[in-house]
């Protein structure tokens, strides 16, 4: 006969290993934000990146009709950015400063009123691993596809007009474009 201690040490190992994921099983639950193969218009050239900011996606286009999908942050309401341009510029761990409206609009950012302080590029960094630099006619527009530390703003409204993905996501995609790449924001 099991002594009570036996059956209450049973009881908590039980419910420990039923909390533990299964081998190979993702620790969280897969998201629809998650990076996925999808078909895409034939429209688009492979390579080109197209971004859908009303549904939270950006797509590589990888083959004809054929993209891989990223959940993506987007800039708050009055802030976005639509049209065409390349990436100018990439650059891995980023420093970041806030552009002037940002500091003018958002309290945060008022300690970098009156200097030229910048933020060096690590794990605290607001544009996270790495940052797609978009241009039009040769000059910086100011709108990046980056990295973030808050991966919860992906599939919401959530920057000053840039692109966020989740760093591992941000990561793969910079290994895969080169500058000049065409993006278009529709």
């Amino acid at each position: 006969m099991p002594t009570r201690r036996a059956f209450l040490a049973s009881g908590i190992a039980s419910g420990l290993v039923s909390a533990l994921p299964v081998m190979g099983q993702a620790a969280h639950a897969p998201s629809m934000f998650d990076p996925t193969p999808v078909t895409f218009s034939p429209d688009y050239e492979t390579g080109q990146i197209v971004i859908l900011p009303r549904s939270y996606f950006l797509y590589h286009v990888t083959a004809p009709g054929q993209a891989m999908r990223y959940g993506i942050a987007v800039a708050r309401v009055g802030l976005g950015f639509t049209g065409t341009a390349v990436i100018g510029r990439k650059v891995e761990w980023p420093s970041w400063r806030p552009t002037p409206e940002m500091i003018e609009r958002d309290a945060p950012y008022a300690k970098f009123k009156g200097n030229n302080d910048r933020m060096p590029g690590g794990p605290n960094n607001p544009l996270g691993a790495r940052a797609l630099y978009l241009y039009q006619d040769g000059k910086d527009t100011y709108i990046r596809i980056h990295g973030t530390t808050h991966p919860e703003s992906i599939g919401h409204n959530a920057s000053s007009g840039c692109f966020r993905m989740v760093n591992k996501n941000v990561i793969a995609l910079y290994d895969k474009v080169p500058t000049g790449t065409r993006v278009t924001v529709l």
